[in-house]
């Protein structure tokens, strides 16, 4: 569910009109409304209500300060990924003991950043990492609380640029490597292991996967319990699907019934990073009609977003519902929606049948929420789009546009080149 609706024919976020908001910021633009993001936030959460639990939203997914700020003040934790994530999360006000540091790449000034901090735990993934965690909190006298990242070799069934739970890919330790790496860490002065960590993969439409994973875990989770180690807590990522299409993803209440059934009494507080199955369907990017254009092969819709604005159709080759801001009444005709980026593969959509648009007219490409502005870039030089919240009436420029000078504020000629 979401709050984008027709109103005459007008699309409208929440109550206000997607041309209204156009005429005043221009195009493009990314657009959400406050009242799915929450909604969707508690339909989340208060589907564990019954069991100790933390959500930690994924910033990677969409790391809009507003955005996170918004789920903060809902209670939520945050599940980060780089430093910069860090510091994002600590300006928009996050409890840093309900923050979860995960990524298979943290750098030494990071694991320190995330050490004086104070953060809940690092989710571990590798020897090194946990060698070097160790160095850090032991040069500031501190003890850093970890989880190991387990790989439990779970195929996800998602798209495999996606999937992170197999032996093939980059993250974590499988089941045996995850032993020993929790044996050597309680060796460690300056380690407190404090639990256990897997995610699988993203945009996961069964409940197979988790529960396998789950029973998996569980396995581990006893076996540690026998050597003395105290398991606090069992985070067990993310990766709950979404429809963008034809996609029957299980619905929160039904994922929370599978996670609690398989866990059982396993005397842990859950940890959960949802991203995508909170923000996807809240929010679209709205672009604007350039030209369009019939060759002797097709046609195209020309727009003034490219794939340095969503990259997720070039990248994924995933499909996500376009729709006119302004319904005609026209036939429809089947064309690529492409973008002004030197690329052939700069598209939004395919061979798509959509509604007949003309020069100056606005389209809106939906469940654009997650991984959206996050994965945009200035390829070409292009000024990254403006971010936009609706709540009720009013809306929010809660990133405005990139300018010219900023695309350069950061970028010097030599003096012996002037």
């Amino acid at each position: 569910m979401n709050d984008f609706h027709y109103v005459d024919h007008s699309l409208w976020c929440e109550e206000v009109s997607v041309e209204e908001i156009a005429r005043s910021v221009g195009t493009p633009f990314y657009l959400y409304s406050y009242r799915t993001l929450k909604n969707h936030y508690r339909a989340f959460d208060g589907a564990f209500s019954g069991i100790p639990h933390l959500v930690c939203f994924s910033v990677k997914v969409n790391s809009n300060l507003a955005l996170l700020k918004l789920f903060i003040n809902e209670g939520s934790g945050l599940d980060i990924v780089s430093g910069g994530e860090l510091y994002r999360a600590l300006q928009a006000g996050a409890d840093p003991g309900k923050i979860v540091y995960s990524g298979v790449g943290k750098k030494t000034e990071e694991i320190d950043y995330a050490v004086r901090s104070g953060i809940l735990m690092f989710n571990v993934e590798s020897p090194q990492e946990l060698e070097t965690i160790n160095q850090c909190a032991a040069h500031l006298n501190k003890k850093a609380r970890i989880a190991i990242r387990i790989n439990p070799d779970v195929d996800p069934k998602t798209h495999p640029y996606i999937s992170t739970g197999l032996k093939k890919n980059k993250f974590g330790f499988d089941m045996e490597s995850a032993l020993e790496e929790y044996r050597k860490a309680k060796t460690l002065s300056n380690i407190e292991v404090i639990g256990v960590d897997c995610h699988i993969g993203s945009q996961l439409t069964e409940l197979s996967p988790f529960v396998d994973t789950v029973k998996k875990v569980k396995e581990l989770i006893a076996v540690l319990r026998s050597e003395g180690f105290d398991i606090k807590y069992l985070d067990l990522g993310g990766g709950l699907g979404i429809t963008y299409r034809d996609e029957l993803p299980p619905h929160p209440r039904d994922y929370a019934k599978a996670i609690i059934d398989s866990v059982g009494d396993i005397g842990c507080t859950l940890l959960f990073e949802p991203g995508r199955v909170i923000v996807g369907n809240a929010g679209a990017l709205v672009t604007g009609v350039l030209y369009t254009k019939k060759n002797n092969e097709k046609n195209f819709i020309i727009v003034d977003a490219g794939m340095n604005d969503l990259i997720r159709p070039s990248f994924y080759d995933a499909h996500h519902h376009i729709q006119p801001v302004a319904l005609k009444g026209r036939t429809n005709l089947v064309a690529d929606v492409v973008g002004p980026i030197c690329e052939s593969g700069d598209f939004l959509a395919k061979d798509r049948e959509v509604p007949r648009v003309e020069k100056g007219e606005l389209l809106a490409v939906m469940s654009a929420g997650a991984y959206g502005f996050s994965m945009s870039s200035n390829y070409n030089s292009r000024l990254r789009a403006a971010e936009i919240l609706v709540r009720d009436d009013r809306y929010y420029v809660i990133r405005k546009r990139e300018s010219y000078k900023e695309l350069v504020a950061n970028e010097t000629i030599p003096e012996f080149m002037k």
